[in-house]
This record gives C-alpha cells, sequence and structure tokens, in this order.
C-alpha cells in the first residue's frame, strides 16, 4: 500500500474539504495510508469526525501582499498575491510542503486547489494529481485566461501576470534542480487533472476536453452533517448557507423573513458561536454543515454564494438556486448556472439589490424550478460512490510502478 498525501490550500468553503474526505475515504478503504493537510482544521471538524486519519495544517500565506492587482484578473494574480511574487517568498512556502510531504514519506500528492503542493512535489519528484473544479483547473492555454471576462483588461496584462508567475516558480524550482514549468496552466494540473464538474457549469465553458480527459462530475459529501431542524410555520422552506464576509448576509435573511420563509441557516460563524445576524422565529441557524440532502428533500429554494458542492447537490435536488458570489470564481459559476434557467445571480444585478424581489420570483415562478429539474433529469445516474471509485482508480494509476498495492 502507499502513502498518499492530500493537500487543500486555496479557496474557502467546505467543498475542497469534502472532496478531499471522499477520497480519503476510499484511498483509506483500499488499504492506503492518508494524510490531509487542510487551510482550514476548524469548519470541516464535523466532516472528519468520522474520517481515521491525519489532518495536519497546510503552509498557507498569511500577510498582505503589496504591488499586486486589487481584482485579480487571472489565476496567476491570485498566485501572486498568495507569496507568489518573490521566489524567497514562495521558496519559504514550498519547503513548508516539501518537510510535511516528507514527514509523511508521500508517494503520491493529491491538490485540490494547492499549487504549491504540487511544485513541492516536483521538487522531490514525487508525482501530483489534481483534482477539483474547473476554476482552478483552466484550460490548457496560454495565458491563463481571465477570470473577468466581463472587465475590459489593460492589452498585454495577462501575459505579463503570468509572466510574473513563472518567474518565481522556475526560480525556486531550479534551486531545487526540477524542471521549469513551460505555462501557467501546469501549475494547477500536476501530473494529471481529475476534474470534478459538469461541462454545463463549468466556469470556462471549454466544452470538449482533450483525448484521455473526461468529466468526472461534482463531488460532495451526501447524508454528512447534522440533520435538518426546519422553524415551525407553514412558509416556504429555504435552506440559507451564507457567510458573514458577505457584505449584505443580514439583508438576505432579512428579505427571507419578509417573504414569509421558513430558513434553516448555516452560518459557520453562528455556528462557532457568534450572535445571529437576525433573531427571528422563522430563521433557525444549524450548528455545524447540514445534511443537504435530507435539507434539500423539502426545500423550495437554496441560498449559497455559489459554492460548487451545495450548489451541484441543490441543482441534483432540482432545486432553484439564489447565488450571492463573494469572489470571481463564484461568479463565473453563478453565471453559468443562471444561464441554465435554474438561478438568479444576484452579484449580476445592479445596487441596491432587491433580495426581497429575487426570493419572491425563485418561489412564485415555476421558470427556475422546471429548469433546475431538467438539470436534476440529465444527471439522474450519476453516483457519488461510482465517481470516487473512478478518482481513485486514476489516483492510483499514478503511483511509481514500485509502489505495492
Amino acid at each position: 500500500m502507499a502513502n498518499f498525501l492530500l493537500a487543500w490550500e486555496l479557496g474557502g468553503g467546505l467543498g475542497h474539504a469534502g472532496r478531499l474526505k471522499t477520497l480519503a475515504v476510499e484511498l483509506g478503504r483500499r488499504g492506503h495510508d492518508v494524510t490531509i493537510a487542510l487551510r482550514d482544521l476548524v469548519h470541516p471538524r464535523t466532516l472528519f469526525r468520522d474520517v481515521r486519519c491525519r489532518r495536519l495544517q497546510s503552509p498557507v500565506w498569511l500577510h498582505d501582499t503589496v504591488g499586486v492587482p486589487a481584482k485579480a484578473a487571472s489565476l496567476a494574480e491570485i498566485l501572486l498575491a498568495e507569496g507568489y511574487f518573490d521566489a524567497d517568498a514562495l521558496d519559504s512556502l514550498v519547503g513548508g510542503w516539501r518537510d510535511l510531504a516528507g514527514a509523511v514519506r508521500a508517494e503520491l500528492v493529491v491538490a485540490d486547489y494547492a499549487p504549491t503542493a504540487i511544485t513541492a512535489a516536483r521538487t522531490l519528484g514525487v508525482p501530483s494529481v489534481a483534482v477539483g473544479l474547473g476554476f482552478y483547473l483552466p484550460p490548457a492555454r496560454r495565458p491563463l485566461p481571465s477570470i473577468r471576462d466581463w472587465a475590459r483588461l489593460p492589452e498585454g496584462r495577462l501575459e505579463e501576470s503570468e509572466a510574473r508567475l513563472l518567474q518565481s516558480v522556475n526560480e525556486v524550482l531550479r534551486r531545487h534542480g526540477a524542471a521549469p514549468f513551460a505555462q501557467g496552466w501546469q501549475l494547477f494540473a500536476g501530473d494529471r487533472s481529475l476534474l470534478c464538474a459538469w461541462p454545463e457549469i463549468d466556469h470556462y465553458a471549454r466544452g470538449a476536453l482533450p483525448p484521455g480527459e473526461h468529466w468526472y462530475g461534482p463531488t460532495f459529501l451526501a447524508g454528512g452533517g447534522v440533520a435538518p431542524d426546519w422553524p415551525d410555520g407553514g412558509g416556504p422552506r429555504v435552506f440559507a448557507y451564507v457567510k458573514s464576509g458577505y457584505a449584505e448576509h443580514a439583508a438576505v435573511l432579512e428579505a427571507l423573513v419578509r417573504q414569509g420563509c421558513r430558513t434553516l441557516c448555516y452560518l459557520p460563524d453562528v455556528a462557532a458561536g457568534k450572535s445571529p445576524p437576525v433573531d427571528h422565529p422563522s430563521i433557525r441557524y444549524a450548528p455545524g454543515p447540514v445534511d443537504l440532502s435530507r435539507a434539500f428533500a423539502k426545500a423550495q429554494l437554496c441560498v449559497s454564494h455559489a459554492g460548487g458542492a451545495t450548489m451541484c447537490q441543490a441543482l441534483l435536488a432540482g432545486l432553484p438556486l439564489l447565488l450571492l458570489p463573494m469572489q470571481g470564481e463564484q461568479f463565473l459559476l453563478a453565471r453559468s448556472v443562471e444561464r441554465l434557467g435554474a438561478a438568479i445571480n444576484a452579484g449580476a444585478r445592479p445596487k441596491p439589490v432587491d433580495y426581497g424581489a429575487l426570493v419572491a420570483t425563485l418561489i412564485g415562478d415555476a421558470s427556475a424550478r422546471t429548469a433546475a429539474r431538467a438539470f436534476a433529469d440529465a444527471h439522474r445516474g450519476f453516483s457519488q460512490e461510482q465517481q470516487a471509485a473512478d478518482l481513485c482508480d486514476a489516483i492510483e494509476a499514478m503511483l511509481p510502478s514500485s509502489a505495492p498495492g
């Protein structure tokens, strides 16, 4: 059997942790030794309560970065703000991942939005597999595509940012005697990429994939979390997964109250002990991540920030969505679902947003529910268990030939 390091470095939400849990459980069932490095050890604690494997803190960038664009226009600019602007800074993070991989004797690194873990693996001669959403597994072209394609960018900006990124990364690789990256997308791809998405909701709308690759579909934890506990009353049931970092999260909850909804809300800060932003009998705050399969069986609407795991489960349940993107990745995903007709992307609405009107439209107009149900019907044969098995088959195939298993 082999030693695996599963790594999550960038991005928020529970989707990254949930995907790695799924892989950890299946790889552990196959007899492998698994260590998971998590960007956040606190919020996913309930998800991992039943998983027997080491959980360690990922080496992550903790500092403000000066001299990078305030709004990143590409994955290259996201990384420049995460320590990649300078080879010495990046080498420190790579060193942390090298030490972590060495401590657990990793024979293969599985990276979920963890480009520095992929870089460290390259310096160690350890194979790496990238898993996750299309956003951070970009198409194989140069330059890295714009993640703000609705905005006009200065000519050459994408190319310049990627060149700066590659300069830092390749200097670090040179110091460790490793081969350089020729293009920016390779930094995210590892030695093999496993795209956990569907073409209808791909961030880059890339359509057909290159030969040998295919759409694995989304990874999520069906049946995990606390049982849904709905407020009493007779209004429509709404499940809301919102974060206090969304400036208008209280306004959204107040709109649900005004529309007579019974809202079950998972707000991580409230679950951790913070006072609720809206205290009303029609809102019940969950003490931890909720069992979405049970919640969506009775809900009429889902409100979320367009995180992949929650959003995909809602679509597979035929549930319309009010999407509140907090950054570019989520905006692109929200836009693709709105194009399907199954959601309203509040991020594309002029300010101030009338959340009450959006809620009323989604609950009262059957078109969004019809579109969501059509999507669910198109993917009715999707099996999370089969997907986990297919992903782990592909991951095991990347083990060095000397590893038994």
